[in-house]
């Protein structure tokens, strides 16, 4: 991985969540705080059949031990813990836990002009994980990065894309 200076300044900048709590996400709160046994998570988001739940650092393998029973009981949504972090590129590793990302970049978009974070995998099966049953997965962090993350910097890329290593 090869960053020059304005890419640090855009992946290493101090990031800020918007939490919003609905009243299902509320009861979601207490299902997820009873089921840990004293984790409360620091927000959640529901989007479409996915619901995040953002927790410390500290608090993140406690909670990660209770997901498989999570998702026996909520069979219709898909669970996932999410560590939060502050720092953009920490949270682009948090949001794909456990695939292997060979690299992230920062490209240009020619058709729109805009900037956008490309994550690269070294095998197309992980891509195809990465991005989700009809792109579902990537449509929900995309979601995420622009309604519920404020950047310290506004002029950094929204879209996160990810795409396969030849």
């Amino acid at each position: 991985m090869f960053y020059t200076i304005a890419d640090d300044l855009i992946f290493y900048q101090l990031l800020s969540f918007i939490k919003k709590y609905s009243n299902y996400e509320l009861k979601l709160r207490e299902y997820f705080h009873n089921k840990t046994k004293g984790v409360y998570p620091e927000f959640i988001v529901v989007i479409n059949q996915f619901i995040f739940f953002f927790v410390k650092k500290k608090d993140y393998l406690n909670s990660n031990m209770h997901i498989n029973s999570m998702r026996r009981q909520i069979t219709k949504r898909k669970i996932l813990i999410i560590r939060i972090e502050k720092i953009l590129i920490n949270l682009l590793f948090s949001f794909f836990p456990d695939l292997n990302i060979d690299d992230i970049k920062i490209e240009f978009d020619n058709r729109s002009g805009n900037r956008e974070i490309s994550v690269y995998f070294l095998f197309y099966e992980e891509r195809g994980r990465a991005i989700g049953r009809n792109g579902d997965y990537i449509r929900a962090v995309n979601h995420i990065f622009e309604n519920q993350v404020v950047f310290e910097n506004n002029n950094i890329p929204l879209k996160v894309k990810c795409k396969f290593k030849k």
